[in-house]
C-alpha cells in the first residue's frame, strides 16, 4: 500500500496468500476490458505483492509497467512473485508513497490502481497526484470493492454485525470500505472526465465451487476473520458475538448459502 495510513490486514503471509486468492479467483472479472498497447507506459500504485501485477503484465505484453508500494518488503515479494509467474514481463518496481510520486508530469500513459483507494484517508489528493503523473489523454483505471453491498444467504443480522465491524475499523484506520459506490464523484471532482464506472458483480453458491473457495471463504470471509482481535480488543463486539456472525458468515460458504458481493471498475481520462 501507499501512504503513512496503517493497512488494516496488515502484512503477513496470510494476508499475501488472500491477496494471491482474491486476483486469481476475479482475474477474469475485475480485469476484462483492461489491455494497453506493446510500448505504453503503465503506472500501478499500491502493487502489494504483486497480485494484481501479475494479471496486468498477463494482459498487457510490451507495456512497461512500474510497480510502486511504499512497502520494501512487499515489493521484494511482488518482483519474486511476478518472475515467477510471467518472466517475460517487463515490470520495474520502485518504493514510493503515493502522495510524494517521484515521477515527472506526464510521465505516464495510463495507470492503474485496485484496491488502493479504499485505505486512503485523502483519496482526493491522491488523485490529484496521479493525475500530474499521466498525460494529457492518458487513462486512470481503479477498481474498489464496497462492503455494502453484500448479499447473503441464509440472511443474518449478526454476520452483517461483524462485516460492519470491519468497515468501522477500516474507517478508523483512515480508509472507506463503502468507496466503490462513490467512484464516479470522485474522479470527476478530481478533474477526471469521460468517467465510466461499471458494477462487477460476484455471486457463488454450491453450483460455482471455485468462487466459493476463491471468494467467498478465502478471500471476503478470510479478511473479516482476521480483524477479530482488534473488534475485540476496541470493544466492538463480544467474542460471543463475534464468534456467532462469523459462523453465519461462513454458512454461506456451505451448501445451500449463497453469498454476492459488487465491485466497481471505472475507467477515465486526464484531459487535454
Amino acid at each position: 500500500m501507499t501512504t503513512n495510513t496503517a493497512y488494516l490486514h496488515g502484512y503477513s503471509p496470510q494476508e499475501a496468500r488472500r491477496l494471491g486468492d482474491q486476483a486469481d479467483t476475479l482475474a477474469a472479472l475485475l480485469h476484462a476490458g483492461t489491455a494497453y498497447a506493446p510500448g505504453s507506459r503503465v503506472l500501478e500504485v499500491g502493487c502489494g505483492v504483486g497480485a494484481q501485477t501479475v494479471h496486468l503484465a498477463r494482459s498487457s505484453p510490451g507495456a512497461h509497467i512500474v510497480a510502486i508500494d511504499r512497502s520494501a518488503e512487499s515489493l521484494a515479494r511482488a518482483r519474486r512473485y511476478v518472475t515467477a509467474q510471467e518472466p517475460t514481463a517487463d515490470v520495474e518496481y520502485r518504493t514510493a508513497d503515493l502522495l510524494q510520486l517521484p515521477f515527472a508530469y506526464g510521465e505516464f500513459d495510463h495507470v492503474f490502481a485496485c484496491f488502493v483507494l479504499e485505505h486512503l484517508p485523502e483519496p482526493e489528493r491522491a488523485l490529484s497526484g496521479l493525475r500530474r503523473v499521466l498525460r494529457p489523454g492518458g487513462t486512470l483505471t481503479v477498481i474498489e470493492g464496497d462492503h455494502g453491498s453484500v448479499v447473503l444467504h441464509p440472511d443474518s443480522l449478526h454476520a452483517h454485525e461483524v462485516i460492519g465491524h470491519q468497515v468501522r475499523l477500516q474507517a478508523a484506520a483512515g480508509g472507506n470500505a463503502l468507496i466503490g459506490r462513490a467512484l464516479q464523484p470522485l474522479l470527476s471532482d478530481a478533474g477526471f472526465e469521460r468517467v465510466a464506472v461499471r458494477p462487477r458483480t460476484v455471486y457463488a453458491d454450491a453450483t460455482r465451487p471455485a468462487l466459493v473457495d476463491g471468494f467467498t471463504r478465502k478471500t471476503f470471509i478470510s479478511m473479516v476473520e482476521a480483524v477479530r482481535h482488534k473488534a475485540l480488543s476496541t470493544g466492538m463486539t463480544t467474542a460471543a458475538d463475534w464468534e456467532r456472525g462469523i459462523a453465519d458468515l461462513r454458512l454461506t460458504a456451505d451448501e445451500g448459502g449463497t453469498f454476492h458481493y459488487t465491485f466497481f471498475k471505472a475507467v477515465a481520462v486526464n484531459p487535454a
